[in-house]
């Protein structure tokens, strides 16, 4: 008998993968591959490619025709949109410009049950599903805004219950482009505690973010640059590389930059300091060893 293949399948994989819009490619990346349950920060500059990278994920934009198919999901190389959609709960930067209408903030999250914003005609919520919106609602701290108009609400709120919208039919992984974006203090401290126990849970997240202190939590860090992938590390792998990342207009953690500057000054501080802990720790070493 053959022994039995335990190999576990990615959730998505890429493998040459290339965009051409008007005869100009503005994607390419040779091999990716996201694991179930996977936690990653998807950082780089504006224009570097990460909206095309991620509607690549979501099958909203396809890739040159390869003999090998450059895109599978789950194993598949001719996933659906609507597939995707099972598995993934998505958040866009442009989904709440989509709300035009007047509903309560509940039926658009009981809307993501069916992929819409907002129920469908024919659908009428029952007692389940009002509780799951529910549910999701208090996770995010806006169960207190589920009959207000969602047009009504303050720039911070909608964003937060578009998140409990994508939480709602339970989704194996969580596509969140740029959640924090235009919060206030509140919002961001609700997104950010769902995020850490999402990840916790064991749900995969693949985060769009310009905040470094969001990136330093996530299992890896991707950063792009001109449609390509110029690093994919863990958190201290890629932060270690503070001149390029400065090279390519991005920000590092605070306690990185620190530790930076230090070591440029002569003091022997290790070079994957991400937090402000590490920071402190490694600069008491120093001092006494001066004693």
């Amino acid at each position: 008998m053959s022994e039995e293949n335990t190999e576990v399948q990615p959730l998505f994989e890429l493998n040459d993968a290339e965009v051409v819009r008007a005869g100009r490619t503005i994607l390419h990346v040779d091999k990716f591959l996201l694991a179930r349950g996977e936690n990653i920060a998807l950082l780089g500059p504006n224009g570097a490619g990460k909206s095309t990278f991620v509607k690549l994920i979501t099958r909203e934009v396809m890739p040159l025709y390869r003999e090998q198919p450059p895109v599978k999901f789950n194993g598949n190389p001719r996933a659906t949109l609507v597939d995707v959609r099972k598995t993934l709960g998505i958040v866009s930067s442009t989904m709440q410009a989509q709300i035009n209408v007047h509903l309560p903030a509940v039926d658009i999250v009981e809307g993501g049950l069916f992929g819409t914003l907002g129920l469908p005609r024919h659908v009428h919520p029952d007692e389940r599903t009002h509780a799951k919106a529910l549910d999701a609602m208090e996770m995010l701290g806006v169960a207190k805004l589920a009959d207000q108009d969602i047009m009504t609400m303050s720039s911070g709120q909608p964003r937060r219950v578009l998140f409990a919208r994508a939480l709602v039919h339970d989704p194996n992984t969580l596509l969140l482009d740029e959640p924090c974006t235009g919060l206030d203090p509140e919002g961001m401290y609700y997104v950010r505690s769902s995020m850490c126990d999402l990840a916790r849970a064991g749900k995969g997240i693949v985060l769009i973010t310009h905040y470094m202190d969001e990136a330093v939590k996530a299992d890896r860090v991707v950063v792009m640059d001109g449609g390509r992938i110029a690093i994919d590390g863990t958190p201290k792998e890629v932060f270690k590389n503070v001149e390029k990342m400065k090279g390519l207009g991005l920000d590092v953690p605070q306690a990185t930059e620190l530790a930076y500057r230090l070591r440029k000054k002569g003091f022997k501080l290790p070079d994957n300091i991400l937090d402000e802990n590490e920071c402190a720790e490694a600069i008491l070493k120093i001092l006494e060893v001066k004693k």
